[in-house]
């Protein structure tokens, strides 16, 4: 394993100065600090972490812990992350936690012992008392999800407006009988997605009874094909349904294709995220398109800027992104007669 002993001998110098031009200390020349560098590189020499990390310094790796990779929506911003924090020299880990708080904290007990520099979490809905005190030691902010424990770092989508634009719309085309499917409302997303779906049917004068909200696990697949399942087999059946989450879409979407349900002839649909294929699903989804890239790069640059530089201020910080509302040909009017406004 080469050295920086052996650099030192190379170039003719002492090994405390390849040790500051390697660790880019400002009392080396720029010149000397490029002639290391490149002789580092030809000799093909790996700086020895571990013994940095002994001596209490932090490593180069940030986490990402997510709940579930399979959703589109984690996997892409993991994608704009790593490629973020990869120009500034920094390497991003990935730890799921399937929502399970007792998981999430054994990733965060490894991510400390191992020293990370910092920690983006998607969080569970009651995070441990000692993931709070491992999080804390940290620097670290919350994306999508927000517990007030965690700190007041956040990045996020106004969920109740994307659900209030969305289910406004489905109102405006004179639907009275409007079925929800989102997750449970221990979890901040769901909460004010549900909050949304029910001020819009509030606003639009419509009976409580107008609307019915089917919670369950936001990741599963398997949940969206089982609700609309059951609604579908429902006397009254809903005439339209908004969704709350990208995989509830995905299998709503799967089973309806499967009864051969008519969109928006029998049911008009307004699904959340734009994955690639909901542009030619059917006759085109209508849904909550978000704006997951521009999240992604604003939540790595503020990280990015925490960590090279001391903080003057940590207070709270909250980025909260719009989403829109696409429309395509997954949803029409009752009877395909658009109210009037004074109806």
């Amino acid at each position: 394993m080469i050295t920086t002993r052996d650099i030192a001998e190379r170039l003719g110098i002492s090994v405390s100065t390849v040790g500051r031009a390697l660790a880019d200390d400002t009392r080396i020349s720029e010149e000397t600090k490029f002639r290391v560098r490149q002789t580092a590189s030809e000799m093909g020499y790996v700086g020895n972490r571990a013994a940095r990390m002994m001596r209490g310094a932090s490593s180069n790796v940030v986490a990402l812990v997510i709940p579930d990779i399979r959703n589109s929506f984690y996997s892409t911003i993991a994608h704009e992350l790593s490629k973020n924090m990869a120009a500034e020299g920094f390497q991003l880990m990935l730890s799921e936690t399937d929502d399970d708080r007792m998981v999430e904290l054994r990733h965060l007990r490894e991510l400390s012992a191992n020293r990370v520099a910092g920690v983006i979490i998607v969080p569970t809905a009651r995070p441990h008392s000692e993931s709070v005190k491992l999080l804390r030691a940290v620097p670290h902010l919350q994306l999508l999800r927000r517990h007030p424990s965690l700190g007041s770092q956040w990045f996020g989508v106004d969920d109740r407006e994307a659900l209030h634009r969305a289910t406004a719309h489905l109102v405006a085309l004179g639907h009275t009988r409007i079925a929800y499917l989102g997750g449970p409302e221990e979890l901040p997303t769901g909460a004010e997605r549900l909050r949304g779906f029910r001020a819009a049917l509030e606003e639009g004068g419509l009976a409580d009874d107008a609307g019915r909200a089917e919670l369950g696990p936001p990741s599963s697949v398997r949940h969206g094909r089982e609700a609309v399942r059951r609604l579908l087999r429902e006397p009254a059946a809903p005439t339209a349904l908004v969704l709350g989450s990208i995989q509830l879409t995905l299998g709503v979407l799967e089973e309806l294709s499967a009864q051969g349900v008519k969109v928006p002839g029998e049911l008009s649909v307004v699904g959340f995220g734009d994955e690639p294929g909901f542009s030619w699903w059917g006759p085109g989804l209508t849904t909550i398109g978000l704006p997951i890239q521009e999240m992604a790069t604003s939540c790595a640059l503020w990280l990015l800027r925490r960590l090279k530089n001391e903080p003057d201020n940590d207070g709270p910080y909250t980025s909260v992104s719009p989403g829109s509302l696409v429309l395509r040909g997954s949803t029409a009017p009752v009877d395909g007669k658009v109210p009037s406004k004074s109806a």
